[in-house]
């Protein structure tokens, strides 16, 4: 299966329009986002569980990354409520479920080989710092060898620097309204842009709070 696989071109999806696909899981549905390749593959999904779903014990070859959009996720690890940013690098072991339900974003085979160590953050406790502009704070979650993820958070009516993305980025909008010159975008907005894109975001009057991710796009892009 191949979803937004051509990594070269921007991609805009408002998750809150896409229909539900059934995983192999009974209970378990999923909005494919990018995907390159069939059920083992590189990709970026929306992913439901139903209270009292799951899925079997699996490795995850190539890692897994987790934001935890509402309700509780859990494993065999731990309860993972609402903003609860998680890391399971290459070669972990876990077995997933949702006693109450849960909506996640999920990247699945897109770590660097030697980036092993496992992260879990409750974003509605972790400190954030002022950002480069005025009304920009951030939060940093992850960053390894050029590939950087972290909340940003923008008040009402603020513009950042124009500036190129060498590596690429990607944006999920969580809250509020985020927008460039090439459009905008509402909460459930996601947006992939191609290596060396340019743009210069702000926000209106209702502000936004994004997921971002830049530098990933460097990486080789196998499933």
């Amino acid at each position: 299966m191949n979803v937004n696989a051509d990594f070269t071109l921007k991609a805009v999806m408002d998750t809150y329009a896409l229909a539900w696909e059934p995983s192999p899981m009974a209970g378990v549905e999923r909005q494919p986002l990018d995907r390159v390749g069939d059920e083992v593959a590189r990709a970026s999904s929306i992913v439901r569980y139903a209270a009292g779903s799951g899925y079997s014990a699996h490795t995850h070859g190539g890692g897994e990354e987790i934001l935890v959009l509402d309700g509780i996720f859990s494993d065999e690890h731990g309860h993972y409520p609402a903003g609860t940013y998680l890391r399971n690098p290459p070669g972990s072991t876990h077995t997933p479920f949702s006693t109450q339900g849960c909506t996640l974003f999920v990247k699945l085979r897109q770590f660097h080989p030697a980036d092993a160590t496992p992260v879990q953050i409750d974003t509605r406790t972790a400190p954030w710092y002022p950002g480069l502009v005025a009304g920009l704070s951030v939060m940093p979650l992850h960053d390894f060898d050029g590939v950087g993820t972290a909340l940003v958070r923008w008040a009402p009516n603020t513009q950042f620097n124009p500036h190129v993305h060498p590596g690429g980025e990607e944006i999920l909008v969580l809250k509020g309204v985020f927008h460039d010159e090439h459009g905008t975008y509402p909460q459930g907005t996601w947006i992939r842009s191609p290596r060396y894109s340019r743009h210069a975001p702000f926000t209106q009057s209702e502000g936004a709070l994004i997921y971002v991710k830049t530098g990933h796009l460097d990486d080789p892009l196998t499933a």
